[in-house]
C-alpha cells in the first residue's frame, strides 16, 4: 500500500497496490493513504497516546465554493473497506448533483441539535409549568395537589414521553387506568371511580400542554382538551354517578367530639380545635404564622395569598381561641403556630388534622373540612344572625355580583359576637363540664 499523499500531476509512477481488508488493519505509517480504486477515499493513520488510529477520510472539491474539503466517514472498526467505498460513491453522486456533502452533514446535525434542544418530556414540562404557575395560586396547597396528582396518576404513564409525541390516546390511558382498593381489587377506571379527581387531573394536563404550546414544544390541538376527541371517548363527568361525600358532624355532637379531642395533646389536637372555634379551612390554620395575630385586638388577619378567594380575611378570636393561643405561645419554636416536628421551619402537613381525627375511630366518617358545615348548620338553626354575617364568618365568595357590590364591610363586630355565641354553645355542651 502506497503512503503517498497526492501524486503530482503529469508524473507517472508505479501503480499503487489495491486496498485489502487485512492491509488496512495492519497499516501503521502515519498519513493519508489514497484508495487507488475509489477516487477521493483515503485511509488516515494517526499516532495517538493509546496507539495507532485508522479512519476513513473523503476528500473533494466543493461544487459550491470550489474549495478543497475533507470529511470523515468513520473508523475502520465500525466502517469496513466495502462500506467506506459505498459511502464515497454516494458522496460523489451528491457532488455531481451540486450538493456539498459536508455542508449537508453540518445542516443535518444543526437541525438535529435544534430539534433536541426544543423538546421536553411531559414530566419535565409539568415541573416547569407548576413552578411558573404557582405564583397565581392562593396557597401552597394548590401546588401540593398539582404535584401529587401529576406524580401519582400521570407521570407513571406518560412522564417519560416527549410532549410532541403524546396523543389523545395517551391521555385516555391516563384517565382510564385501573383504580384498586386497599385489597388490591380493581374498582373501575380512574374516570368512573374518582371522577372529580380525574376531571381535575385532565384539566391540569390540559394546562401543561397549553404551556408547552406557548413555548413551542408542540403544535396542533391540545390532546387533553375535553371538547375535542376526548368528549367522544369518555362519558360526561356530570352523567357519572357521584360518590357520597363525607357528612358533616351534627352540631349537637360537637361538644362530644371536642371532649374526646381533648384527651389528645400536641399541635395537631390544638390546631383541630382552633379550626372548629374559628370555622376556618385546614390550610388557613396549619399555615398560620404568629405575625398574623393581633392578640391585644383579638383578631387574626389571614393574608390574601393564603385565602381561597384571594382576599384578606379577618377572624375575630373568641375566649377559647385566645386560651389556645396562650398555650401555643409557651410552645413556640418558629414563625408557625403549628410547626412540623419533622421539618425545620415548616408547618404541619395537610394530613395532620385528618390523622388526628382517625385517632378517634367513632368519628371515622367525618373530615376536618366538615366542621365548617357543622358551624353553618348551628348558626342557621339556633341563632338569629343573618345569612350574610354567617357567610362572612366562613369567608365564602359571593357569586351574586349585585350582592357583592353592596357588601363593603366585613362586619367584624357582629362576627365577634357570633363567634362568642359559638364558643358559649360549646361550653354549654354536656360533655364539656370543664371548658
Amino acid at each position: 500500500m502506497s503512503a503517498n499523499h497526492d501524486d503530482k500531476q503529469g508524473v507517472k509512477g508505479p501503480r499503487k497496490a489495491s486496498f485489502t481488508a487485512r492491509g488496512i488493519i495492519s497499516a501503521n505509517k502515519p498519513g493519508y493513504h489514497a484508495d487507488p480504486e475509489n477516487k477521493g477515499l483515503y485511509l488516515q493513520v494517526t499516532n495517538t497516546p493509546s496507539g495507532i488510529a485508522r479512519s476513513w477520510i473523503f476528500r473533494f472539491t466543493s461544487p459550491i465554493t470550489l474549495k478543497r474539503r475533507e470529511m470523515g466517514i468513520g473508523p475502520i472498526e465500525s466502517c469496513s473497506l466495502a462500506n467506506a467505498r459505498l459511502k464515497a460513491l454516494d458522496l460523489r453522486r451528491l457532488i455531481l448533483d451540486g450538493t456539498d456533502p459536508l455542508e449537508q452533514r453540518i445542516a443535518k446535525r444543526s437541525n438535529a441539535i435544534e430539534a433536541n434542544v426544543h423538546t421536553i418530556t411531559f414530566a419535565a414540562a409539568a415541573e416547569r409549568c407548576i413552578q411558573a404557575k404557582k405564583v397565581e395560586w392562593s396557597n401552597s396547597k394548590h401546588q401540593d395537589q398539582w404535584t401529587s396528582t401529576i406524580n401519582k396518576f400521570v407521570s407513571p404513564i406518560i412522564g417519560k414521553l416527549r410532549v410532541d409525541h403524546i396523543s389523545t390516546s395517551h391521555v385516555v390511558r391516563v384517565l382510564e387506568q385501573d383504580i384498586k382498593n386497599k385489597n388490591g381489587e380493581v374498582e373501575g377506571t380512574f374516570w368512573n371511580v374518582r371522577t372529580e379527581t380525574a376531571t381535575r387531573v385532565r384539566q391540569r394536563i390540559e394546562v401543561i400542554f397549553d404551556w408547552c404550546k406557548a413555548h413551542q414544544y408542540m403544535q396542533g390541538e391540545n390532546p387533553a382538551r375535553y371538547q375535542g376527541a376526548l368528549s367522544h371517548l369518555l362519558p360526561k363527568a356530570s352523567k357519572i354517578k357521584k360518590s357520597i361525600h363525607h357528612p358533616a358532624l351534627p352540631f349537637q355532637r360537637i361538644g362530644e367530639f371536642i371532649s374526646d379531642l381533648r384527651t389528645h395533646s400536641g399541635f395537631s389536637a390544638l390546631a383541630l380545635e382552633l379550626l372548629i372555634l374559628t370555622a376556618s379551612r385546614t390550610s388557613e390554620v396549619i399555615e398560620a404564622k404568629w405575625d398574623e395575630f393581633d392578640l391585644e385586638a383579638k383578631v387574626w388577619t389571614i393574608p390574601a395569598e393564603r385565602m381561597k378567594a384571594g382576599k384578606e380575611h379577618r377572624v375575630p378570636l373568641n375566649t377559647r381561641a385566645m386560651e389556645i393561643l396562650g398555650q401555643l405561645k409557651e410552645m413556640r419554636v418558629n414563625s408557625y403556630l403549628f410547626p412540623s416536628t419533622l421539618h425545620k421551619d415548616r408547618p404541619l402537613s395537610n394530613m395532620a388534622l385528618l390523622s388526628m381525627m382517625r385517632k378517634i375511630p367513632k368519628y371515622g366518617e367525618y373530615v376536618p373540612h366538615g366542621f365548617r358545615s357543622t358551624f353553618r348548620d348551628w348558626a342557621a338553626e339556633t341563632t338569629e344572625y343573618s345569612n350574610e354575617t354567617v357567610e362572612l364568618a366562613l369567608a365564602h365568595t359571593i357569586k351574586n355580583k349585585a350582592e357583592a357590590a353592596y357588601r363593603r364591610q366585613d362586619q367584624l363586630d357582629k362576627r365577634a359576637r357570633l363567634m362568642e355565641d359559638w364558643v358559649s354553645f360549646l361550653k354549654a355542651a354536656p360533655y364539656l363540664k370543664k371548658f
